[in-house]
């Protein structure tokens, strides 16, 4: 890719050292080496999308770098990159441009996975440069704030996990509402932090207030099917364990598909995960999503349109 000397510092300044994805760095804890394998995988490849986005100058050019990827983990890919224009977009003085052209293009086909992105540059930029790259969909901007929870939850992990720290997040109303959309972030996290674990995810679950337990069961349900890295066993024990949070993690499971099918990004996981969690092919459980979006509030009220959205997934998954 064709790379300018600001892009080259940039990169030198701004990119994570890819030790900072290892299970050492990170001290997460797993006995079977595939599966640390694979969340590692993923780590590195969310680096190497971060890369083509931090130092990249044209967006076309950047694309074709993220399409390159291995189709399996190339919304990992998307998401770093996402986080790297966000990035670029909070230190210009004139705020948006590299994310709504590669929402508008590149990214177009992995939305749900870029705004994800964003999140995780929130929780790099100072607060008074979060206006410069906050979302613009009044209900997808909700998926940030997942990216800002996992962020904390992956590098900030004693005091967000074991701490089981909740911080108030700016800008986003209802205030308490904020506080969950960050909750399915962080039990994505915990798909990673306990090295997709089904038995730990759910204990760590268990360990948190109940009133929290639903949200990061929607994120450990997303993470377990678009990360994978786990056989088809593992997903039934996980919604064994979810018991009375099996809705939430459902949907979450409906989630990763329909962005997997959206980005035409489907594997044998993906179907797998479609199986088990919603008793239904992927290309029906994203319709399911399509479904429950159809005449939402274009504003959000007391109830976000985003919980609208997933409270709908939820009650069609469980008819």
């Amino acid at each position: 890719m064709n790379t300018t000397v600001m892009g080259k510092a940039r990169d030198w300044l701004f990119t994570p050292d890819s030790s900072e994805v290892t299970f050492a760095k990170r001290g997460f804890r797993t006995l079977d080496p595939a599966r640390q394998g694979n969340l590692e995988g993923i780590g590195s490849t969310f680096l190497e999308g971060y890369r083509y986005g931090v130092t990249g100058r044209a967006l076309a050019d950047i694309g074709a770098g993220l399409e390159g990827i291995e189709a399996s983990v190339r919304g990992f890919a998307y998401e770093g990159c996402a986080m790297a224009l966000a990035v670029r977009d909070g230190l210009r003085p004139g705020g948006q441009h590299w994310v709504r052209d590669f929402l508008a293009g590149p990214a177009e086909n992995q939305v749900y996975i870029a705004y994800i992105g964003v999140g995780w540059a929130m929780a790099r930029l100072p607060r008074v440069r979060w206006r410069a790259v906050m979302p613009q969909d009044t209900l997808l901007r909700w998926l940030a704030l997942d990216g800002y929870g996992f962020h904390q939850a992956y590098f900030r992990t004693r005091q967000y996990v074991d701490g089981q720290y909740q911080a108030a997040v700016p800008l986003f109303r209802p205030a308490g509402y904020a506080s969950r959309a960050a909750d399915a972030g962080i039990g994505r996290a915990l798909w990673f932090v306990n090295g997709s674990d089904v038995e730990r995810v759910a204990a760590m679950i268990g360990g948190f207030a109940a009133e929290r337990r639903g949200d990061l069961w929607s994120g450990a349900g997303l993470a377990s099917v678009y990360a994978g890295g786990v056989d088809e066993a593992d997903l039934k024990l996980m919604t064994e364990l979810a018991g009375e949070y099996l809705p939430h993690a459902a949907q979450g499971a409906a989630f990763a598909v329909k962005a997997r099918v959206l980005a035409g990004l489907v594997t044998p996981h993906t179907e797998t995960g479609a199986r088990v969690y919603c008793r239904m092919s992927a290309e029906e459980a994203a319709a399911v999503c399509d479904r429950a979006r159809a005449d939402l509030p274009d504003t959000d009220g007391p109830v976000p349109a985003f919980e609208t959205w997933r409270e709908r997934i939820r009650k069609q998954l469980a008819g």
